[in-house]
């Protein structure tokens, strides 16, 4: 599959989550990113660390911040079932933090309780039922455990849903995802059929015809991909936008401002690589 198709693996997709619990929790990203940064000092300093929040919170002295830093703690030395004891708590309190629950699903996740992370999900998306992030989690949790229709009839009925009397934001994403499952399970042209579907409602948005030219890319249709990438950039020709150049460029295509692609395609892709985004 595609590298937009991959799952993340457990331990990177964990992080990003955490990141978010971070931001919806209302501490900066600079805050977070010092957090990260301070993650890679030796393995002792994180552990002693632990001991002192967990010495901490086992008295009920721990404020929210400290929590916060102790989830980070055992999430990265992979003391996952200590993690998920922390977050039930955490995440029944705090409803409105969808974060938080779908962390602790993605938890249970990667301790192989699929049932227990579906529950999980299922209670989030009971109270936010167009939140992309838990129909992503519980597609895959579907596919899973055998059951892509039921992920794929989800899905369907969430796009109909989202799509009258009129067209609402949240139908991007959820088409995408419907379009990504129905490539994993080889269906290219219904993919395509809600690709068209997506661009036609939302006209000014790349994303329809980004994700049209990388299934022609991976079907070997080269020239179709690259004339799409131009039709990306053409709706927004204000706009200097050098991730459409990124991905031609990782394509082995000539960027799309006309220049000729300099060396070979590898080469071209860490030349785009190294450009600001």
């Amino acid at each position: 599959m595609s590298s937009r198709s991959q799952v993340l693996r457990p331990k990177g997709l964990l992080v990003l989550l955490l990141a978010v619990l971070a931001v919806a929790g209302g501490w900066s990203m600079g805050t977070w990113q010092a957090r990260r940064q301070g993650d890679d000092q030796p393995r002792d300093a994180l552990l002693q660390q632990l001991s002192t929040l967990e010495n901490r919170h086992a008295k009920g002295q721990s404020s929210e911040a400290d929590q916060q830093r102790l989830l980070e703690l055992l999430v990265a030395l992979d003391r996952w079932p200590e993690a998920i004891a922390l977050l039930e708590p955490m995440a029944d309190r705090q409803p409105e933090r969808w974060s938080l629950r779908l962390l602790l699903a993605e938890l249970r996740r990667n301790q192989n309780d699929r049932p227990g992370a579906e529950r999980e999900v299922r209670q989030l998306l009971n109270l936010k039922p167009d939140r992309i992030e838990a129909l992503q989690l519980m597609t895959l949790l579907q596919l899973e455990q055998g059951r892509g229709d039921q992920a794929q009839a989800q899905l369907q009925a969430t796009l109909e849903r989202l799509s009258k009397p009129q067209v609402r934001p949240e139908a991007m994403g959820v088409g995408l995802l419907l379009a990504d499952l129905l490539q994993k399970r080889g269906q290219p042209g219904q993919a395509r059929a809600i690709y068209l579907r997506l661009g036609a409602a939302f006209p000014r948005d790349v994303r329809p015809l980004l994700a049209q030219a990388l299934l022609l890319q991976e079907k070997g249709e080269t020239k179709g991909a690259q004339e799409l990438l131009a039709q990306a950039r053409q709706l927004q020709p204000e706009t200097v936008d050098r991730r459409l150049d990124k991905v031609a460029a990782a394509w082995g295509l000539a960027p799309l401002r006309g220049s000729s692609p300099s060396g070979s395609p590898q080469k071209s892709a860490d030349a785009a690589e190294r450009q600001s985004p």
